[in-house]
């Protein structure tokens, strides 16, 4: 099935409603003009004189497994093509935000359908392993894209989903606690939601666009155990030094990198290498993503007031030994950063800048003074995200410097990259670069003194990687351009 390109003909030859309802899949045409329709259980005789029925034909028979059958219907028939398919609409009724006039039945049994559409649009992604889940209205099309390994991909939606964008948002906007009826400034909420047994946090933005209104769901599964840094890729030259400056009893350690590069996650992996009984650890997040056994974790709340830097005054009353601020963005935030390490506290945060050598210039950019960042900085980890290459289609190149590249299966969603790894450019800070930032040195300087001292960029560690087989070089070159 995963080979199969049927025409549109092959996949009409059944109706909508039986290929869902009897989990089957047309995908070839016979010499004699039948149609080959693929089923799961070749026992079930009154399925298939359900399909010989439907089709009006000849059909012949083929056994594949149920999940490459689903698949081939979210390919083919797009995400939700049966609960769309279950609201039996004609083509001419159009549902826009409650302009068709439909009775209380229809009314009810709408409802109902457009609750199991969201979730299955929800369900998808995360059985994809999304970060994102993205909804864009367009004039005559609804675009529902999920963001996996860092890279948004769009899976086939039926045109027919775009009759209910506004249904769709209205739901999401119910579960979320939004004002259904506001739709001319933009509203953020969240969503509990439960599956298969564990629970995942919803980040729910909608912003009014010209079509309608767009909507990214930021998914964080709250049962994630927090990962050691070995299982996010660190190897041991970075891990060894890392560990050295974590377990300092003061300064301010940053991570560094893009919206995405695993930032968060660093930190929190970081932070559960040190947390004991005799350390008191606080952390200032927006949002909280991940509980941290034996960390105290406060929330950012704007709306009354407690930001990042509002957050980290009223926390260093609370006598804590290690503190965390989600992200270092203004002057304000930074100064009390600077001030919370030169008091005794070690302050993780992070930063975004493209490499660990423009960390220092970023904050001086930001008007912290060049003696203040030269005596609390203590190092700097820049990082990105990589995707693995899929061990099962990975494709040998014959090449030393690069032997595998991506190929595509149906493990991976035909990427050819299944899973991340880290690539990692740690930057202790020394005398020497102290004495090159103090003198405002740019990130040009700091990175030839760095690379004087040995420091592994994020290129090399990434070549390291091609090198090993676990991912490409064309990979490498799409994180660290730039």
């Amino acid at each position: 099935l995963q080979e199969s390109t049927p025409t549109r003909e092959v996949l009409d030859a059944l109706p909508r409603k039986i290929v869902f309802a009897q989990a089957c899949a047309p995908f070839g045409k016979l010499e004699s003009g039948g149609t080959l329709v693929a089923i799961d259980n070749p026992a079930d005789l009154d399925a298939q004189e359900t399909i010989r029925f439907h089709a009006g034909g000849h059909v012949e028979f083929r056994v594949a497994p149920e999940d490459e059958i689903r698949a081939f219907q979210r390919r083919h028939y797009g995400v939700a093509g049966d609960t769309l398919e279950a609201l039996g609409l004609d083509d001419e009724v159009i549902i826009d935000g409650g302009d068709a006039a439909l009775t209380d039945s229809d009314d009810a049994a709408r409802d109902a359908s457009v609750v199991r559409l969201v979730n299955t649009i929800l369900l998808e992604g995360i059985r994809e392993r999304a970060t994102d889940i993205h909804i864009e209205p367009y004039e005559d099309r609804l675009v529902i894209r999920y963001r996996i390994d860092g890279v948004l991909g769009q899976p086939g939606v039926d045109p027919m989903v775009h009759r209910f964008r506004h249904a769709i948002t209205s739901r999401l906007k119910i579960m979320s606690n939004l004002e259904i009826s506001e739709k001319r400034r933009p509203q953020d909420g969240r969503i509990t939601f439960k599956h298969d047994g564990s629970e995942y946090d919803l980040r729910v933005s909608i912003i009014p666009m010209l079509h309608g209104e767009g909507v990214v769901l930021r998914v964080l599964d709250k049962t994630t155990a927090v990962e050691d840094l070995e299982e996010l890729g660190m190897d041991q030259t970075t891990i060894e030094p890392w560990d050295v400056a974590i377990k300092r009893p003061y300064g301010i350690l940053l991570v560094t990198g893009p919206t995405g590069s695993g930032k968060s996650t660093t930190l929190y992996a970081s932070l559960a290498r040190i947390v004991t009984d005799e350390i008191k650890c606080i952390t200032v997040e927006d949002p909280v993503e991940y509980h941290v056994e034996g960390v105290n974790q406060i929330p950012v709340h704007r709306r009354v007031g407690l930001d990042f830097a509002s957050g980290l005054r009223a926390i260093l009353r609370h006598d804590p030994d290690v503190v965390m601020i989600g992200e270092i963005r203004d002057r304000e935030t930074a100064e009390a950063a600077v001030q919370a390490s030169l008091t005794g506290h070690l302050v993780f945060s992070t930063l975004h800048t493209n490499s660990a050598v423009g960390a220092p210039p970023r904050l001086l950019d930001m008007g912290v003074e060049p003696f203040l960042v030269a005596s609390s900085l203590e190092a700097v980890l820049a990082q990105r995200l990589v995707r693995r290459l899929c061990l099962a289609c990975r494709k040998p190149t014959g090449r030393p410097e690069a032997p595998y590249e991506a190929g595509g299966c149906r493990e991976c969603r035909d990427t050819g990259y299944r899973g991340r790894h880290g690539v990692y450019e740690l930057l202790p800070v020394d005398e020497d670069l102290r004495t090159h930032i103090m003198a405002r040195a740019g990130a040009g300087a700091l990175a030839e003194e760095a690379a004087r001292k040995g420091m592994r960029t994020l290129a090399e560690h990434g070549q390291m990687l091609v090198e090993a087989g676990i991912t490409s070089d064309a990979e490498i070159a799409r994180v660290t351009a730039g």
